[in-house]
């Protein structure tokens, strides 16, 4: 499918995504929205290559996508904020399925151990 040029555009630059919203024309000449992620990867040997995913948004479904767009993010900054919680952004991110790390000295002490039965488990 030979896709036409933009009629209005905008870039949003997100580390290593970009997000590229279009305008663009259908032959009868009524306007759609395509929204692009391209995302950036590099290769073994320092030279880079881009994976893109495009979506096509069509005027009769504008006001339920914008809806439900909005109604996802605005359920996930009210449970989650919008601070961003990830182990790439926050050097201290802990996973919930991290144990920590125990020394051959606590191994040894008597009583840091407890007995758990199958029925535990």
């Amino acid at each position: 499918m030979m896709e036409k040029e933009e009629i209005f555009s905008k870039v949003l630059r997100a580390g290593r995504r970009t997000y590229f919203f279009d305008v663009r024309a259908t032959k009868a000449e009524d306007y759609y929205l395509t929204i692009t992620e391209s995302k950036k990867f590099t290769n073994d040997d320092g030279s880079f290559h881009y994976k893109k995913h495009k979506i096509y948004i069509y005027k009769e479904d504008f006001a339920e996508f914008k809806d439900i767009l909005s109604e996802m993010t605005d359920y996930i900054i009210s449970e989650k904020g919008d601070e961003v919680i990830s182990e790439r952004h926050q050097k201290d991110f802990k996973k919930e399925y991290d144990t920590p790390r125990v020394t051959e000295a606590e191994l040894k002490t008597p009583g840091n151990f407890t007995d758990l039965d199958f029925d535990d488990i």
